[in-house]
């Protein structure tokens, strides 16, 4: 009876650590949203395999706040570094630090994305102008609990500019020469709320496009030059199948039941294609 009478204060000091570490936890990651908060915003790349390089004149980049007090409607411009990306530099997992700010409160509810007139793409070694039209200047993306976080005062998340959605054909150019017209796509996703897929392919003469199939989505990765490995990021929790469709001769191959989990990367074994 004495040992059970000893054991219940080291039983309440344990129990008060556990929930003083709890509370600490949840004022460190739920903060006020109606209070100011910093923004940090990444910029990725949804790769295509059709082209060399794709370069986007981004101008200047926006997010919406719900509040009926603020100016503009409650849009809310950032600092960016305005100019030419080659958005097929951010690929396999690869991002930038693209645009930062202050905000009045954190009800962030849109982002836009402004683009400007020096757009161009990189084929087989040529280049072509990507024509853009008036009304594509400016692409806008919803935002919900599902694809942003706020930690530490701090609204937090990764533009997807999806490269090869992005890109049509232009038939609209004078004479026998046609080009591409420019109509960003983008998708937003945090990296508390989403997996990844990588792994890595040889022979690299296999040239392989990986693809991730869940339902009516897919997502596409070209492997690094050097070393074979990609990776995907920005995927929904879910059971994929990823296809890796060989090049010059090689077969493809698929594997099923990949399961993506947030918060972690699934790691596929060693890919080697045959011929």
């Amino acid at each position: 009876m004495k040992n059970k009478i000893l054991l219940v204060p080291a039983l309440v000091s344990i129990l008060s650590l556990f929930l003083y570490a709890c509370q600490k936890d949840v004022s460190v990651n739920n903060t006020d949203p109606s209070k100011p908060h910093s923004i940090r915003i990444y910029l990725t790349d949804h790769q295509t395999p059709v082209f060399d390089s794709v370069f986007v004149d981004i101008r200047a980049l926006e997010v919406k706040l719900e509040d009926d007090t603020l100016p503009n409607d409650g849009w809310v411009s950032l600092a960016i570094r305005p100019g030419v990306y080659n958005i097929l530099r951010f690929r396999n997992g690869i991002d930038t630090l693209f645009g930062t700010g202050s905000l009045p409160n954190a009800r962030v509810k849109k982002v836009k994305l402004i683009t400007g007139d020096r757009n161009s793409v990189m084929k087989d070694g040529q280049s072509f102008p990507l024509r853009v039209k008036d009304e594509d200047r400016e692409v806008i993306a919803n935002l919900d609990n599902s694809n942003f976080e706020i930690n530490n005062s701090q609204v937090l998340f990764w533009i997807d500019f999806d490269a090869g959605n992005s890109i049509r054909v232009d038939n609209s150019g004078s004479g026998n020469h046609n080009g591409y017209r420019l109509k960003s796509h983008i998708k937003i996703f945090t990296r508390s709320r989403s997996g990844a897929i990588e792994g890595k392919v040889l022979p690299r003469e296999a040239d392989p496009i990986i693809k991730a199939v869940i339902g009516s989505d897919t997502a596409t990765a070209i492997p690094d030059d050097d070393d074979g490995e990609f990776k995907i990021v920005g995927l929904n929790a879910g059971t994929y199948t990823v296809i890796i469709d060989g090049q010059n001769g090689y077969r493809d191959t698929t594997i099923t039941n990949v399961v993506v989990r947030n918060r972690e990367d699934t790691h596929l074994p060693l890919i080697r294609l045959q011929q």
